[in-house]
């Protein structure tokens, strides 16, 4: 093993990826930060911008104010104690950032306050998909929609004919539209199954379909060309309803995790189902040892080559593998086989496209009144795809909500957050090198939105379920990320450790076997910051699948398909390629005990 100083951060390889996006990377100075608040206003359990002095917006005796926005204006500080930061006995070179531990500190205790006040809580907070979207109320559904900028809304569907004349819309003074549909005759106005819209009118006349932001399933006509998604009322009878039968597993000490994609399963040319990699691959995965599964591509995307990344529907699973209820069944048969299910999350960005995704609300309106940030800020240039406004209390509502739907709803075990380097920075990790100097994770570079986002969601995460897994996607290796947010940390458990499969990489395209280094590779296997973990891997599909090949494919390529018959000898290429992968793959299984391995 090679001696490390356990107080330096990881050094990322210079080949370091954002994911799905190779480009390299620049330093940043310190800047010291100023405080800022936002102005929220109270109404009805929801809480929106007000243009009203502060004093008006919140009730006598209130001491915590709103603090989601980067503008340099003050906030008066909470009473919380923040002098003794427990990270900095971790790490004493964390100290000369101290004034930006307690900024950010205090914006998470001053947000987490104020949603405690006006909320009941975060927990309470995070439970909009019982408001928004639609909701069975007695005596018939309700539909509530956030669209501040809209005109006039309807709501359209098979059950009207698409012809919304008749259930109009009614905006509250916050841009909250609602209806009730009354029951027909006993019976739900919309049947379970039936495609649905929100219509509305923007500010120049034109009217608009789009589908429901807190759709709970989406779904497109297989048999047009280039049809647009139409949202799905998904509400089936006891009946229908996937019941779990098993509990959550204990939670493993050391994550052996299989990354896995559903729809990419299937050893035939088409898209494989949720029942079909229940039933024919879990098992599979469990004799090999595994005790987590993480899913890809969950989250509902019209774009099917994004490989799950560039989400259109937040609460929606993907339909092309099936409905709500056969994921259900595929997270309850991995329970009953002792497994773990993470879901590969995407809060860092959504899809751009308009018809089908959150960026179709995004017309004619602020940053404060829409999804996302306005201009340059709102738009990732790499990825082609919205940047979320995570100052914004509607998009905090969102975002959390839909962690606790995928934890409560589905029973999944916990997150593999996507694109984290992206979110913590507001250059997005684009052309940016970290040399591991703390100046490059502490200034102005720093979206601090962002990270108090985070730690809301690790905070809630914990409070509906303490067992959870929670890993980063992140390149740039932030200190703290890995601790907890009551340390001064931003919560998650483990950190993807990026520079092993880049390595592995590097040796693969550039070194012959002899060049192989022992003492590189046992370092890259080592090199993590002390008490925080890393999840290690050989390959991922940010390796294997996003314009480059798998290690087997680098080791014997188109021997694959001529010199693996057990009716023959191996050739040298395959002899050579198995026993370089048999190197390969068990370094996860001893690479120190802080780290976890995936495949």
């Amino acid at each position: 093993m090679v001696a490390l100083n356990p107080l330096l951060p990881p050094s990322c390889s210079p080949s370091s990826q954002v994911s799905r996006n190779k480009h390299r990377l620049t330093t940043q100075t310190s800047i010291p930060l100023t405080i800022p608040f936002r102005r929220l206003h109270a109404f009805n359990g929801f809480i929106f911008p007000s243009t009203k002095p502060i004093h008006h917006t919140l009730r006598p005796g209130f001491k915590g104010i709103a603090v989601m926005t980067d503008d340099k204006s003050t906030m008066s500080s909470t009473e919380e104690n923040l002098e003794n930061i427990a990270i900095f006995n971790v790490d004493p070179a964390l100290k000369p950032y101290k004034d930006h531990f307690n900024y950010r500190l205090k914006r998470y205790a001053d947000q987490k306050k104020l949603i405690e006040e006006y909320e009941g809580g975060l927990e309470e907070f995070a439970k909009g998909y019982l408001k928004f979207g639609f909701n069975r109320e007695e005596g018939g559904i309700v539909y509530r929609e956030w669209a501040p900028a809209a005109q006039e809304a309807q709501v359209i569907g098979d059950f009207n004919g698409w012809d919304g004349s008749n259930h109009r819309m009614e905006k509250s003074q916050f841009g909250v539209w609602s209806i009730k549909i009354p029951d027909v005759e006993g019976n739900p106005a919309i049947p379970h199954n039936s495609k649905v819209k929100f219509r509305f009118k923007h500010s120049d006349g034109v009217w608009v379909d789009r589908i429901p932001a807190w759709i709970k399933y989406a779904t497109v006509d297989p048999t047009r060309f280039a049809a647009p998604y139409d949202g799905v009322y998904w509400d089936p009878p006891l009946s229908e309803r996937y019941q779990f039968k098993y509990p959550r597993p204990p939670k493993p000490k050391a994550p052996r995790i299989y990354e896995a994609h559903v729809g990419m399963s299937s050893s035939e040319p088409r898209i494989n189902s949720y029942t079909e990699f229940a039933d024919n691959i879990l098992p599979r995965i469990r004799e090999n040892n595994y005790n987590t599964v993480q899913l890809m591509a969950v989250m509902e995307h019209s774009y099917y080559a994004s490989f799950g990344y560039h989400v259109t529907n937040f609460f929606a699973v993907s339909s092309r593998s099936g409905t709500p209820e056969d994921l259900k069944y595929l997270i309850d048969k991995a329970h009953s086989l002792g497994m773990h299910v993470l879901m590969d999350v995407v809060h860092s960005h959504a899809s751009n496209n308009v018809t089908d995704g959150l960026n179709g609300y995004d017309v004619g309106q602020s940053s404060q009144d829409s999804y996302f940030h306005t201009g340059d800020r709102g738009y990732h240039k790499l990825w082609d795809s919205r940047l979320f406004n995570y100052a914004n209390w509607e998009v905090l509502r969102f975002l959390l909500s839909n962690l606790r739907w995928w934890l409560e709803e589905f029973k999944f075990d916990g997150f593999r957050f996507d694109g984290v380097t992206s979110m913590l920075y507001h250059h997005h990790g684009i052309n940016t090198t970290f040399t591991g100097n703390y100046s490059e994770y502490f200034s102005e570079a720093t979206d601090v939105d962002a990270v108090v986002y985070l730690m809301l969601a690790d905070t809630l995460i914990r409070n509906i379920f303490p067992d959870a897994t929670v890993i980063a996607e992140d390149v740039s290796g932030m200190p703290g990320l890995g601790r907890p947010v009551s340390e001064g940390g931003i919560g998650f458990d483990y950190r993807l450790a990026m520079a092993i499969p880049d390595k592995w990489i590097d040796y693969l395209k550039n070194k012959k076997d002899h060049e192989w280094s022992m003492k590189e590779i046992s370092s890259s296997l080592t090199n993590r910051r002390y008490t925080e973990r890393c999840v290690s891997y050989a390959e991922s599909h940010d390796q294997a699948i996003v314009g480059d090949k798998t290690i087997a494919f680098f080791l014997m390529d188109e021997e694959m398909y001529s010199g693996m018959s057990c009716l023959t000898d191996a050739s040298p290429a395959i002899e050579r390629g198995v026993a370089l992968h048999k190197v390969d793959y068990p370094t996860m299984k001893t690479s120190g005990p802080h780290q976890s391995h995936q495949k």
